[in-house]
């Protein structure tokens, strides 16, 4: 298997001083890389009847949009409020500087359907959280979650223990 975490620049003070932030652009810019982590990712779920990849605003659609074209299934986008044009569910997280919410089109998944969250990183974990209660609204049920980078530093996969969680690269 590829070793992901050659083509992740970190960029220390970003966005704010104290963070050193992960970088997936070198990934994305090298063709053979990025098609691996796709690849790979979907070789993950090939096998577990998904029906729908949810990709989380907005570096979650680089990677939902590729591996729900690699599984033949659909993409359905999570974004922030106020970006969705039909009526949809909202899910409120906590960030390190405030309150953000997330928005779902109330017709996105079918009841009992089968849905990957996907994203580029889990850290803390608010915004899969979301992105859970959006998909539960819905009726579906969460078979998994994919991202490229885990930071298991920060324990975000503890809020997720009874789901399956697929990560390319551990810092």
């Amino acid at each position: 298997m590829t070793d992901f975490s050659k083509f992740i620049r970190e960029v220390p003070d970003f966005p704010q001083p104290g963070i050193l932030f992960k970088d997936i652009t070198p990934l994305l810019q090298n063709p053979g890389a990025f098609r691996d982590a796709v690849d790979t990712m979907a070789a993950h779920y090939e096998s577990k009847d998904i029906d729908t990849i949810v990709g989380i605003d907005a570096r979650g659609f680089i990677f939902g949009s590729a591996l729900a074209y690699r599984l033949g299934v659909s993409f359905v986008p999570v974004r922030k409020r106020g970006k969705l044009p039909y009526l949809t569910h909202e899910a409120s997280y906590e960030l390190e500087y405030g309150v953000d919410t997330l928005a779902i089109h109330q017709d996105a998944c079918s009841p009992g359907s089968r849905v990957v969250i996907c994203d580029d990183v889990i850290a803390t974990g608010g915004t899969i959280a979301a992105s859970i209660e959006l998909v539960e609204k819905l009726g579906s049920k969460v078979a998994g979650i994919a991202v490229l980078i885990e930071l298991t530093f920060l324990n975000g996969r503890e809020k997720f223990l009874n789901h399956d969680i697929f990560s390319l690269i551990e810092f």
